[in-house]
């Protein structure tokens, strides 16, 4: 998730910020190519006294005598170079701004909707090796993380480096502040971060105030309004490979992740790729939502009706409880013999509960080779003490009303929704994490007989 092109404009006059603003939204036009995102595009090398290369190209800034940090002189944060080498890109992990005290950046951005992604390493470092780092982290008013600690996430992912993603809207003349506090009275723990992205997204890409399902809501109808923040929970590439940020659509440096480790019940599903077929985009919003390699790829349940109609294709992913999530599912019909409504038709299944009874893509997208994304809400009641739980995306054909007993799915994105302004997970009991040493990650072992088709 790095930028080749780290462009900041610290807008002095309304003048200028109009015309910015204008030209931001032309960009947001359709063309023959992805356009880039120009505003509020921002790389910060936390911990770095000089510009950083990323292996994307990118370039990172330093952040030592940074304009962006605001210091308490006395309390005064340090930079400091890891005391082990990441396995994956150097810049930004390489080096951490970090303090046993509060320290807070300040980024003076355009009013809008944005993505925040902070980079984490979790290593030793001079004079923080044998602490605790348990932190929080605020956003403006919405508290990110707390009672944080990086390393079980990296050893969650298999990674020593890994990134937790955030979107928010910014409001006319406010500032971006983004404040790192270690927990208080903990002795030794502290806060660090070892790098900060900041870039602007199209308005309506995840905010809406046009309605869309609450899955096992008496009202069934929810929207998602600019005064909720975001956390990335997971970005699936069903039935494809990993997508680099660098590929993804619009500049808007986004990772898709392989959906193999997430399929519970599959047996056996099918791969379907299809990289010939021309994708008709109807309107901006799609043609951001997703890059091409999203929809030219899908998984269905294969080509046995029998087997078909007595299992339902499944992925579980674990989120935390007593939290709603925006469920995005990214449909797109690529094989030939799907021309018309009523070829295939299924259910879609979300946390057990029926989300459609009659998904049909063709209907939805208007013909083969037309993406669409559906957006659903449901909210992961608390069980007993359970933190965490999953959330189950189950397909089953319609062969009663269908002329293919099939499901089809090509992408989906999790997000959590702030609760009166909080993302944090339910607080994890505090004791003292070693720092974990560099290991390679295990291959996944895939659930499935996949047949690529």
């Amino acid at each position: 998730m790095r930028n080749a092109i780290n462009k900041y404009f610290c807008l002095q006059n309304s003048s200028i910020f109009l015309f910015l603003s204008l030209l931001f939204h032309h960009t947001l036009l359709i063309s023959g190519n992805s356009p880039s995102l120009l505003i509020d595009n921002i790389t910060l090398d936390c911990g770095s006294a000089s510009e950083g290369h990323a292996r994307d190209g990118r370039i990172w800034t330093a952040d030592a005598n940074s304009t962006f940090l605001l210091l308490d002189p006395t309390n005064a944060s340090k930079i400091s170079s890891t005391l082990k080498s990441p396995m994956n890109d150097a810049v930004p992990y390489i080096t951490a701004r970090l303090s046993r005290f509060e320290f807070t950046y300040v980024f003076p951005v355009t009013f809008g909707t944005k993505f925040i992604r902070l980079y984490f390493y979790p290593s030793s470092y001079p004079d923080f090796s044998s602490s605790i780092p348990f932190f929080s982290v605020k956003a403006n008013r919405y508290t990110l993380l707390s009672n944080f600690s990086s390393a079980p996430n990296a050893q969650d992912a298999g990674l020593d480096g890994f990134v937790k993603e955030f979107c928010l809207n910014v409001e006319d003349g406010e500032t971006l502040n983004i404040t790192f506090a270690p927990i208080p009275g903990v002795t030794d723990a502290y806060a660090f971060v070892n790098g900060i992205e900041i870039a602007s997204m199209p308005t309506k890409l995840y905010y809406t105030d046009e309605g869309f399902k609450f899955v096992g809501s008496w009202n069934n109808e929810s929207s998602l309004e600019s005064n909720t923040a975001l956390e990335l929970m997971y970005r699936i590439n069903v039935g494809g490979q990993f997508i680099e940020p660098q590929n993804d659509t619009a500049r808007m440096f986004r990772s898709w992740n392989s959906d193999d480790e997430y399929l519970s019940i599959a047996k056996p599903s099918a791969l379907l790729y299809n990289n010939t077929i021309q994708l008709i985009y109807r309107n901006n919003m799609t043609h951001f939502a997703a890059p091409d390699g999203v929809y030219q790829t899908a998984r269905s349940m294969g080509m046995d009706k029998k087997t078909n109609e007595n299992y339902n294709l499944t992925w579980d992913f674990q989120v935390d409880s007593k939290f709603t999530y925006l469920v995005r599912l990214h449909f797109c019909e690529i094989q030939p013999p799907i021309t018309k409504t009523g070829d295939r038709i299924f259910y879609i299944y979300i946390a057990t509960q029926i989300a459609e009874s009659k998904a049909d893509v063709i209907e939805w997208s208007g013909g083969n080779g037309f993406p669409v994304f559906k957006d659903y809400a449901v909210t992961i009641e608390p069980k007993g003490n359970e933190r965490v739980q999953n959330i189950s995306i189950a397909l089953h054909p319609r062969p009663e009303i269908s002329v293919y007993s099939d499901a089809i799915l090509n992408g989906l994105e999790i997000f959590k929704l702030s609760n009166a302004d909080n993302l944090a997970a339910p607080n994890p009991d505090i004791t003292p994490i070693n720092p974990p040493t560099a290991a390679t990650p295990s291959p996944k072992s895939t659930k499935s007989n996949n047949n690529l088709v």
